[in-house]
């Protein structure tokens, strides 16, 4: 692609500065909803790893995170620190647009220009006197019992500070974690608890554990026994292979119990099955052994947390998704589930089909799909694709088919081309071949694409004819086309009747003042294609002269080549 630019430098300079900050991905790893805390824990983390920065996300709220890097970067170093136990198994890639004024800079220095000045003309909270004297603080904290002293742990890793053994003895580490909450508290940090400080910590970890109204429940249908937080959520719905319990009060609040029979091959086919459903966001740990799985998942609305294990005949788990803003409350439910998780006799009937099926739903639970699906067909032997460029615009994640992940590799904007690289190498099992002639005018032609999307799982193959080798305009560079295409046919490629590739359908235009006849398409000639993969260094096949073949012989090379396009917001 060609493109004429005439700007001012500084114009220049300023776009420049936005591409860089678009490209920006960041690590989150926590939030907080209140700047004190949030700055208290970013100190913590700072203590530990590198490039820390914490930011106000609105609302109160605010995000610890590490960074800038890559995408790429991110998700590599976030991989690497999930697998060294560094950061918790929900951080996800975030790309910092919710990110707002920058509260807490690391040893990097502050990573949004002019935070500095921000930080310098917040005026600093005035500290809270204690009501105490240490020592009077020393003698009450020598009065408690180990249980209420285990209770300050507990409250204390609640809120973020302590993250060792809860033992009621209040070492080095219980008092780093003491100073670390009266600073985020602005108290005075002496490492020792006051009495109106420990009603103070204790009084909101108490409040949210009676709020959560958690009490056992020996689900004898699932074969499931476990703590929930009954006080948040509705009655059960039995829909195997899952119980399912929404929250009565439409905060997004959820937590299955799974349960079917099946062995090391079911829970393998769940781990997949799982990972389709839109309360498991994509950005998360995805850990299968032997016997049990682990799927973690975060988005700006919600975190998700699955478990599941298998004897051999049975497999049984529980997920639990939470709303992204109430992080404290889930660290207890998820503690819950996990400690209290237990199965007993009894399983969930086979799914059987019902009266009420639906392709998108399983057992009641909405399926991911993407925003989009498109069509596209393989140029080279490594699996680089060309498609349309309103296949892959504004989309946070490229697939071919449904999980390989794919990246815009180049561009043309005025031909409608993208030429997309998997970044995991793929061997197609056939490779476009470039027609280097004009077909011949009402010759018959043919389209392959996915024209409803993945629901066939293969794509069809739709006929006509060429009308002209221009456009309605005169463009020489697209061919007319007398055939009836769907929206997912687009970026599928043209074939002659010797199976050779004679171009792209583009999608159609709508929105216009311009309505046309149902059966007119366009595409971009071949030989468009040809040189819009020579300048982004790939040299396509070209097609030898052949005989006709039979439709029904063009539809296995077609299917071969033809390659599903999804975009995913």
């Amino acid at each position: 692609m060609k493109r004429m630019l005439s700007v001012l430098a500084v114009l220049a300079a300023g776009l420049a500065a936005t591409a860089a900050a678009a490209q920006e991905a960041w690590i989150q790893i926590e939030a907080r909803p209140s700047r004190a805390e949030a700055e208290a824990r970013a100190a913590e983390w700072d203590r530990r790893l590198d490039d820390v920065s914490g930011f106000s996300t609105g609302g109160n709220w605010y995000a610890i995170a590490l960074g800038p890097y890559t995408e790429d970067e991110a998700r590599a170093r976030l991989l690497r620190l999930r697998g060294q136990g560094l950061v918790p198994p929900d951080s996800f890639v975030a790309n910092g647009r919710a990110f707002g004024a920058q509260v807490y800079a690391g040893a990097r220095g502050p990573a949004v220009p002019g935070a500095e000045i921000a930080a310098q003309a917040a005026e600093p909270e005035p500290l809270v006197r204690s009501d105490e004297s240490v020592a009077e603080a020393r003698a009450a904290e020598r009065r408690l019992t180990g249980e209420e002293r285990r209770e300050l742990q507990q409250a204390l890793a609640y809120e973020g500070y302590y993250n060792t053994a809860i033992d009621g003895a209040f070492g080095p580490g219980t008092r780093r974690a003491i100073e670390a909450w009266q600073a985020g508290n602005r108290f005075e940090t002496t490492g020792f608890l006051t009495s109106r400080q420990r009603d103070e910590l204790l009084g909101g970890y108490r409040d949210d554990i009676a709020s959560l109204g958690a009490s056992r429940v020996t689900d004898t249908r699932a074969g499931v026994e476990i703590d929930l937080p009954l006080a948040l959520l509705g009655a059960p719905v039995h829909e195997p292979p899952f119980v399912r319990y929404e929250a009565e009060d439409g905060s997004g609040a959820m937590v299955l119990l799974i349960s079917q029979t099946g062995d090391q091959n079911t829970l393998a086919g769940l781990f997949d099955i799982m990972q389709s459903l839109e309360i498991v966001p994509v950005d998360g740990l995805r850990e299968l052994r032997r016997n049990s799985f682990v799927l973690t998942g975060a988005n700006g609305e919600i975190t998700s947390h699955t478990f599941a294990l298998t004897d051999g005949a049975t497999v049984k788990g529980f997920t639990l998704v939470w709303p992204a803003g109430d992080m404290q409350r889930r660290g207890l439910v998820l503690s819950a589930l996990e400690q209290s998780f237990r199965p007993v006799e009894g399983v969930l009937p086979d799914v059987t089909g019902g009266d009420s099926q639906s392709i998108d739903l399983l057992a009641g639970l909405e399926i991911r799909r993407p925003e989009r699906s498109r069509s596209g067909f393989f140029v080279s032997d490594g699996g680089a694709v060309v498609t349309t460029t309103e296949a892959v615009g504004a989309c946070e994640r490229i697939t071919l088919g449904e999980d390989t992940d794919a990246d815009i590799a180049a561009e043309d904007a005025a031909a409608g081309l993208a030429l997309l690289t998997p970044r995991a190498e793929l061997a197609p099992l056939a490779v476009a071949r470039l027609s280097p002639n004009a077909p011949r005018l009402q010759s018959e032609v043919a389209v392959a694409g996915y024209s409803f999307g993945g629901a066939l799982g293969a794509p069809t193959l739709t006929f006509g004819s060429l009308a002209d080798v221009r456009g309605l305009d005169g463009d020489s560079r697209t061919d007319r086309l007398a055939l009836s295409a769907e929206p997912g046919d687009a970026g599928g490629p043209v074939f002659d009747t010797a199976g050779a590739v004679v171009g792209m359908l583009r999608p159609r235009e709508t929105g216009g003042a311009r309505v046309l006849p149902g059966d007119v398409s366009f595409a971009t000639d071949a030989t468009v294609i040809a040189e819009f993969l020579s300048n982004a260094g790939i040299s396509a096949a070209a097609a030898d002269a052949g005989a006709a073949m039979a439709p029904e012989d063009l539809t296995l090379p077609a299917a071969d080549m033809t390659v599903l396009v999804n975009c995913w917001n």
